[in-house]
C-alpha cells in the first residue's frame, strides 16, 4: 500500500491519540502495530518517538481490542472519509 503525505499525517495523529486504539488504525489503513511504528520512528525525531512510545506501552486503551465494524473517527475528520 502506497501512503501519501495526508495518509502518514493521519497516521501519526492517531497513534498520537490516546483513545485511539491500534485496531482503528488497522481498520482504516491496513497496517499492523509494528508498520505504525516503523512510520512513527521514519517520520518523527528520535526524541519524540521515544516519548511516543513510552507513552503507548501497555496502554489499554490503545492496545484494547475493539468491534471492527465500530466506526473509528475524529471529529476533526471529514465526512466522506
Amino acid at each position: 500500500m502506497e501512503l501519501n503525505d495526508r495518509d502518514i499525517d493521519r497516521i501519526i495523529e492517531m497513534a498520537w491519540e490516546d483513545r485511539t486504539p491500534f485496531e482503528a488504525i488497522e481498520f482504516q489503513f491496513g497496517l499492523k502495530e509494528n508498520d505504525v511504528r516503523k512510520i512513527m520512528r521514519a517520520n518523527m525525531k528520535e526524541s519524540s518517538f521515544k516519548m511516543w512510545r513510552e507513552r503507548v506501552k501497555g496502554r489499554k486503551t490503545k492496545h484494547g481490542k475493539s468491534n471492527p465494524s465500530t466506526k473509528f473517527k475524529s471529529k476533526n475528520q471529514r465526512a466522506n472519509r
